[in-house]
């Protein structure tokens, strides 16, 4: 999916106030690294990960592969600290689902 530049401002601005979920130490990516991410993309469609100081890769690089690796976009980049968003449509149904029974 590719993002425009209105959906990843929104997708930025709502990623502010996140915590950061997932963390890449200096083993770089590794298959754990990759497992975790796809959980929380799965359970939070919007995810922030960082990456460590004494990781040989840059964070941007990092973000790049992850985000193909997963089919996920990169939402945006800033020093060490990534977001990555991927469209979870079973999430998109349980939105629509809580928010017709709120209408009632």
């Amino acid at each position: 999916m590719k993002l425009t530049s209105k959906d990843r401002a929104a997708l930025r601005a709502h990623a502010h106030h996140l915590e950061v979920m997932v963390h890449v130490g200096h083993h770089g990516v590794t298959d754990a690294v990759r497992q975790s991410l796809d959980d929380a993309l799965r359970t939070h469609e919007l995810v922030k990960i960082q990456v460590s100081k004494n990781a040989d890769a840059k964070a941007k690089d990092v973000a790049h592969e992850l985000a193909q690796a997963l089919d996920a976009d990169v939402v945006q980049t800033i020093g060490r600290t990534a977001t990555l968003f991927r469209v979870n449509p079973e999430l998109e149904q349980k939105r629509r689902a809580k928010e017709s029974t709120e209408a009632r």
